[in-house]
């Protein structure tokens, strides 16, 4: 129990503030499972707004808000467009013979200088 005035009115503040918190963390979160549903243009608006908000107020870090974001993008990216076709197994090229040669490794080396 808190001892002070302030203490006991920091506690109110902090039930207050936690409720709040943890209604909107439930709001961007249900904007979230609908972009997985359903990703169109006005789902990924909603969670653009809602991520930035709360990244805004602190509820999220903001790399948080742009790891969603980025998330949510690629997701929308994969789910509209049109996959590419699979590329068949056809006649494969045979790979061309590479001619390895072999040096003499000492040659290669500088020579010591002589000792003055």
């Amino acid at each position: 129990m808190p001892v002070t005035k302030s203490a006991a009115k920091k506690m109110r503040v902090d039930r207050r503030r936690t409720i709040f918190n943890l209604r909107f963390k439930r709001r961007y979160k249900q904007a979230i499972k609908k972009h997985i549903e359903a990703a169109t243009i006005e789902t990924l608006k909603r969670m653009y707004a809602l991520v930035d908000r709360a990244a805004k107020k602190g509820i999220i870090h903001k790399n948080k808000a742009a790891r969603l974001k980025s998330w949510g993008a690629k997701l929308m990216a994969s789910k509209t467009s049109p996959k590419p076709a699979k590329k068949t197994k056809g006649a494969v090229k045979p790979k061309k013979a590479t001619k390895k040669t072999t040096k003499n490794k000492k040659a290669d080396k500088p020579k010591a200088k002589p000792a003055k």
